[in-house]
């Protein structure tokens, strides 16, 4: 998979991709992660990448010519499955959203900042908006950090054992189960004795059940998806 990412702010993103997962999908050629200054295709001589907005308003907006121009450049170079903005005022990420473009092949994230971008931006060029939740950060940069590990993860390759991933909470849309590790008695805490049992069909329904006990508690929500 080959994700390029228009930022602002490019060296908010630089600790994300160079650890842990996310740098050993790219050490194994599983996922190439490449970011765009976009003032490198700002206008004029001081670069210039946003302007106020029209009809008055607090805040500045990221113009419509510099991020134009990076796209165009960009897809002269590969066509893109999906190209996403990450913004506040779309649907939430969700698992099911990760699985679908973790099967992509070529994907651009544009990051916003300040006010926004220009609206024609987002009707000429944006096929997918997402958002990582209802609050609003200082730019996009870290939500688009934030979609890249929730969607490399699921790349086959990626995790070393890929039953792990799909265990995940929100894959069936229920919460996870308790997990337990050694010592099995910690200051009198003790774990389940099923999970000792080695009775793994008996294992399985304990953690199903103990799923939907999380779910129904803490995001009754999902359950209603279900329905």
């Amino acid at each position: 998979m080959r994700i390029d990412i228009i930022s602002v702010a490019p060296d908010l993103l630089e600790s994300p991709f160079n650890h842990s997962i996310i740098k050993r999908a790219q050490d194994k050629g599983l996922a190439e992660i490449v970011v765009h200054d976009l003032r490198t295709y700002g206008l004029g001589n001081y670069k210039q990448i946003d302007d106020t907005q029209f009809g008055g308003g607090a805040g500045m907006v990221l113009m419509i010519e510099p991020i134009s121009n990076c796209i165009k450049k960009l897809q002269t170079e590969r066509k893109y499955d999906e190209i996403i903005y990450m913004t506040p005022d779309a649907k939430t990420l969700n698992q099911a959203t990760a699985n679908t473009l973790s099967l992509q092949e070529n994907i651009l994230i544009l990051t916003g900042h300040y006010k926004g971008v220009d609206q024609r931006i987002r009707d000429k060029y944006i096929t997918k908006e997402i958002s990582i939740g209802d609050y609003v950060l200082t730019g996009g940069e870290l939500a688009a950090a934030v979609l890249v590990d929730a969607v490399v993860r699921l790349i086959p390759g990626v995790i070393g054992d890929e039953q792990s991933a799909l265990t995940d909470s929100f894959q069936d849309n229920l919460l996870s189960p308790p997990v337990f590790t050694r010592p099995s008695n910690f200051e009198g805490m003790k774990v389940p004795e099923i999970l000792l049992s080695g009775n793994f069909p008996k294992i399985d329904d304990w953690r199903s059940e103990k799923a939907f006990e999380r779910t129904q508690q803490i995001r009754p929500d999902l359950l209603k998806d279900n329905e």
